[in-house]
């Protein structure tokens, strides 16, 4: 097997014909360039498989992230995301060009971005938790952006604060509807769900469920049995992963309920049949 076919494509950009800079001497591809820093402007973007708006979403980008981009093709990015290193394609307009290191970040499901400092003008963008913004100004109990547009203060924080406890953040988010690749409180899926949680902690975090298997906490148990469960175990099973409650309920996003919803871990093995727990990870 040659390192390029160890490499893993989500989150190593590189094609036949393009690969960044970095993976020089580790890829084979026709052209290597450094790409063009921006930020996602937008309030969050569809991160796409494929360059096209019937293609799958890989993932979503946050307000504020930063994006590398490697090509553009018909009103499409193709490039990679700073928070994680996923590789996508996303529409250009959805980016900002010109990068501003942020200052705070959103803690609230999810804010309004308003013209003014006035919650009775219309809003102009929803931003999620975990979304990065620039303040450069401030009007009583408001705070005005560098991209423009103004957040009330109680929506956010400092980007240096962190929450203590990763599985609280996650219990805010029950009820919101299972998406495929989401990262809001507008809809969610299992990996998601839990590095949203993470990265308010200030825990770095992985996209997918079996990258957070391997990257992340301590392993516990291999199959789940005789383990004596704590809050904020991390449960694997093969292609998903939720966060445990307390000793008996695991907190997930999933497609059987269509939504986060947390439920005894009884129920989910039952659930799985012999797929079953691939890994318990304590943090």
């Amino acid at each position: 097997m040659t390192d390029q076919e160890i490499l893993d494509k989500r989150v190593h950009p590189y094609r036949d014909d393009l690969a960044a800079s970095y993976l020089r001497g580790k890829v084979t591809a026709a052209r290597f360039i450094d790409g063009v820093p921006c930020q996602i402007g937008a309030g969050f973007a569809a991160l796409k498989e494929e360059p096209g708006y019937e293609a799958r979403q890989a993932s979503e980008l946050l307000h504020g992230e930063a994006f590398t981009v490697l090509e553009e093709h018909d009103g499409w990015a193709w490039g990679q995301n700073g928070t994680d290193g996923y590789v996508g394609w996303l529409r250009v307009e959805t980016l900002d060009a010109d990068p501003v290191p942020p200052t705070h970040k959103v803690t609230a499901l999810r804010t309004l971005l308003y013209p003014g400092a006035d919650l009775k003008l219309p809003f102009v963008d929803i931003m999620p938790m975990g979304s990065l913004v620039a303040v450069t100004g401030e009007e009583g109990d408001w705070r005005q952006l560098a991209g423009g547009g103004w957040l009330h203060i109680r929506h956010i924080a400092p980007i240096a604060d962190k929450v203590a406890d990763p599985v609280a953040v996650a219990e805010r988010f029950v009820g919101t509807p299972y998406l495929w690749g989401g990262r809001t409180s507008i809809g969610i899926d299992c990996s998601g769900l839990v590095q949203v949680a993470l990265l308010a902690a200030g825990i770095a975090c992985p996209r997918d469920s079996d990258q957070q298997q391997t990257a992340l906490g301590t392993l516990v148990s291999a199959d789940g049995r005789g383990v004596g469960f704590q809050r904020g175990d991390l449960v694997f099973f093969p292609g998903h992963v939720g966060i445990m409650v307390d000793g008996e309920r695991l907190l997930h996003a999933n497609a059987f309920h269509m939504e986060v919803v947390a439920e005894p871990l009884a129920d989910v093995i039952a659930r799985a049949g012999a797929k079953g727990i691939s890994a318990v990870k304590r943090l």
